[in-house]
């Protein structure tokens, strides 16, 4: 079934066809009509198979209707997700569909100022993109009221759940009219999540599309075992050999992140970082370098990446195995998105093979190992161009950073 055949408005059948949007993705054509007749829904698809378009889609087609025959103004559709970056790209996909209807989507993000945000919602807003720090904080200032509120959408809602949003679901939930229409959409789900998600979504239509294998089928992976302390290396020739390609780099912690971007910045490698320290204009800076192609490579951390939906990901590094199997599925879904076929690659050192043998079972298959020879691994190490292979004083450096940072987490708590 083609997006042209579907009952919505003929200026969102426009949008699609100029986008490039001709079919539905199945996360798309089994959701769409769920949500136009106005069920709650529990939706599990795997990351990059459409899900903001997903909801998109119906709700601009329901609320630009609503908005013919009646007069009545207040938000109509509230978006809850867990990060800036996230609510900044489901905004563009809502500004993008809703070009020519009568909708006006609004992202609502802390670390900008307040002012433009409450003049924007005193203009008229019909759909509110919003992380929940923010949203309160507005709420609580009574510049922001969600009485009128028909839909509400929690995107990403495992990951909120995980960072411990629940409560503030709960309670912008007792906020809103009682008969409201309630999208939960999830990448993964277990019985915690799936326990959590019904106390929020009653008798909701569940669609789950989920392979056995929960890592995208678009999606080449393969993992190299080595050491530790090589592993700058080996990423210095993985990106002197594919130049010309798109990146992203996931590390483990914030601090980690700097030192490996300094480790690329020695061998004169251009590389971007993006992590919840930086301030909220520099994460804007990075995002539209990264997604421009000035910066090809970014190396980020997992919380900030759940917004990174940028279609031309060529490869995911897994510099540092995630601790979290799930993550996995998460980080390289960053590539593959769409239609578009994506290349993961895993370096994997002796203490992170419990953390793979974990990936293995959640997966439910084995990730293909590229093997190195011992002559290509000496070789890696010794062609690199970083003069500075005394590990131990390295070592140190990292040891100072990481007591630094640690001093740094003290001084905030106290405050």
């Amino acid at each position: 079934m083609k997006f042209s055949n579907y009952q919505i408005a003929p200026e969102i059948k426009q949008n699609l066809a100029r986008i490039g949007y001709k079919k539905p993705t199945d996360i798309q054509y089994k959701t769409i009509p769920v949500i136009l007749k106005g069920e709650d829904l529990l939706a599990i698809a795997q990351t990059g198979t459409g899900k903001t378009a997903a909801f998109a889609i119906p709700i601009i087609h329901i609320i630009h209707q609503s908005k013919r025959s009646t007069r009545s103004v207040g938000i109509k559709c509230l978006v809850m997700v867990p990060t800036h970056e996230l609510a900044i790209q489901i905004t563009d996909v809502f500004k993008d569909l809703a070009q020519g209807t009568r909708v006006k989507p609004m992202c609502l993000i802390g670390g900008v100022a307040q002012a433009p945000q409450i003049a924007q919602l005193n203009k008229g807003v019909d759909v509110l993109i919003t992380t929940p720090g923010r949203m309160f904080d507005l709420i609580h200032q009574g510049h922001l009221k969600v009485g009128e509120v028909e839909i509400l959408v929690l995107d990403e809602a495992d990951f909120m759940l995980d960072l411990g949003f629940n409560k503030d679901i709960q309670d912008v939930i007792r906020k809103l009219p009682h008969r409201n229409q309630t999208l939960y959409f999830s990448a993964t789900i277990d019985e915690k999540i799936k326990k959590q998600a019904y106390s929020i979504v009653k008798k909701p239509i569940r669609i789950q599309i989920s392979p056995k294998n929960p890592v995208n089928k678009n999606i080449d992976h393969a993992v190299a075992f080595v050491e530790m302390d090589d592993k700058r290396f080996f990423l210095e020739r993985f990106i002197n050999e594919h130049s010309d390609k798109k990146m992203l780099v996931f590390v483990r912690t914030k601090v980690r992140a700097e030192r490996v971007a300094k480790a690329m910045a020695r061998v004169n490698i251009v590389t971007a970082t993006i992590h919840s320290d930086k301030g909220q204009q520099a994460r804007f800076k990075v995002m539209q370098q990264f997604r421009s192609g000035k910066v090809k490579v970014l190396v980020a951390t997992d919380v900030s990446a759940r917004g990174i939906d940028i279609e031309q990901v060529d490869y995911v590094i897994n510099y540092d195995l995630p601790e979290n199997p799930e993550q996995y599925v998460h980080r390289i879904g960053r590539t593959g998105r769409g239609r578009n076929r994506g290349n993961a690659l895993s370096f994997c050192c002796e203490k992170e093979k419990k953390y793979l043998e974990a990936i293995h079972e959640y997966i439910g298959e084995k990730i293909d190992v590229l093997e190195v020879d011992q002559v290509e691994y000496k070789t890696t190490i010794d062609f690199s161009l970083d003069s500075n292979k005394d590990w131990q004083s390295l070592m140190n450096m990292a040891n100072k950073e990481e007591e630094e940072y640690r001093q740094k987490k003290k001084i905030k708590k106290k405050k």
